[in-house]
């Protein structure tokens, strides 16, 4: 699948679902302990490196990057798309939002005290996910922590529909936790912790926590 290809389909496809992903995604925390305790530690350790401005990659409509203001951390939010994008400044009109692309993150070198990619990389090709990481690592400042949380299985499947019935045309890659780790590593993180969620479901979540 040629880049620019499977971008643009990722692209159009989240500015068709924007609305009601967000309508559908505002509360999603409420119910996931974890996923919430995670994000707290999270702000925990950017501070602890003394705090700065943090990036949200692929922010969706804006509510993780909300939450970690909320925690009181420096957060904005950086996605592929320009109808998430509009969304999230709808819905934050507090909080900075920007368009741009993991695969060629607009940020500069070691500018961020800490990232996110909170679900937002399970859209990447696994032969992309060593550059991905290179410019997580290259954004972050030394010692920042990064938190990454994807979908937790093997292979990959075409998802046509989504999100209030919407046509979409989007790869979800589902990965393991040691598979993750193993990229981070090779892209010269350090992996501190991880953590799999609901296990035993048909979909669990995985989060790691690494630092560079």
């Amino acid at each position: 699948m040629a880049t620019d290809g499977w971008l643009a389909e990722t692209r159009i496809s989240y500015d068709t679902v924007a609305a009601s992903y967000a309508d559908q995604v505002r509360d999603a925390l409420d119910d996931k302990p974890y996923l919430r305790n995670a994000l707290t530690l999270f702000a925990d350790l950017v501070r602890a490196t003394g705090g700065g401005p943090v990036a949200d990659v692929g922010c969706g409509p804006g509510h993780i990057t909300a939450y970690l203001r909320d925690l009181g951390v420096d957060a904005f939010g950086v996605d592929l798309s320009p109808g998430m994008i509009e969304v999230a400044r709808r819905e934050h009109p507090g909080l900075r939002f920007a368009v741009g692309s993991m695969t060629e993150l607009p940020l500069a070198d070691a500018s961020v005290a800490g990232l996110l990619a909170f679900w937002s990389v399970i859209h990447i090709p696994d032969e992309l996910i060593p550059a991905v990481f290179t410019h997580f690592r290259r954004a972050l400042r030394p010692g920042g922590p990064l938190l990454v949380g994807f979908h937790v299985g093997e292979g990959s499947r075409l998802k046509t529909e989504g999100y209030g019935g919407h046509p979409m045309k989007v790869h979800v890659h589902r990965r393991r936790p040691d598979q993750v780790a193993e990229r981070l590593r090779e892209a010269g993180f350090t992996v501190e912790a991880t953590l799999t969620l609901s296990p035993y479901a048909e979909v669990p979540g995985g989060v790691v926590f690494a630092r560079r």
